[in-house]
């Protein structure tokens, strides 16, 4: 039987509370993901620590970081590891040295359970991509090969472009669009129903 995802765009995100190590700070906290009310969370499920594939995705998200930071959003990577095993993995992975953002402990595997993130076959978190805008609501879900590296630049884009449609709200007959393919720096499209029906 296919499995069926335990959250869905539009519907609010599972609040949860877990230990995560801040490499930064060189700390191990408790947070909760209520605690980032107004702010975009991306999280970033990867199967496990000291992984090959995994250590890219952290790297990739490195590279971004910044550009998230800088657009009010949160990066939380998530796995079945502990926040001891992330601290060990920060301090001695060429690639995953560089992270700055907090690494959860989901070792309950609660989180992964609740967002239908795990893999029952593995106990292992399957990899993939979860944008929370502001307000708690869920924007965006992908799930991956687990030999597939995640694409960051395209994760971005979309954030970008999921916070330009937040920040310019539709109404029934009069909303903004954003065209296949479309990157940040884009323009969106205008449209007002019923006028522009079968314009495009």
């Amino acid at each position: 039987m296919r499995e069926r995802m335990a959250i869905e765009v539009g519907a609010p995100a599972p609040d949860f509370t877990a230990k995560a190590y801040f490499p930064a700070e060189n700390q191990v906290k408790t947070i909760k993901l209520s605690d980032y009310k107004g702010k975009w969370v991306i999280l970033t499920f990867h199967p496990g620590d000291f992984t090959f594939v995994c250590a890219t995705d952290l790297e990739a998200f490195q590279a971004y970081y910044d550009k998230f930071k800088a657009n009010n959003a949160e990066v939380l990577a998530i796995s079945t590891d502990s926040v001891y095993s992330h601290k060990v993995w920060v301090e001695t992975s060429p690639r995953v040295k560089g992270v700055k953002f907090p690494l959860v402990d989901d070792i309950s595997k609660t989180i992964s359970s609740a967002y239908g993130f795990l893999n029952t076959a593995t106990g292992m978190t399957k990899r993939g991509t979860v944008i929370i805008n502001p307000d708690g609501i869920v924007e965006y879900i992908a799930v991956f090969n687990d030999r597939l590296g995640k694409d960051v630049p395209h994760i971005y884009n979309a954030f970008i472009n999921l916070k330009y449609l937040y920040e310019h709200p539709a109404t029934p007959t009069e909303f903004d669009i954003v065209a296949a393919n479309k990157g940040e720096g884009h323009k969106t499209i205008h449209i007002r129903i019923p006028d522009d029906i079968g314009k495009l």
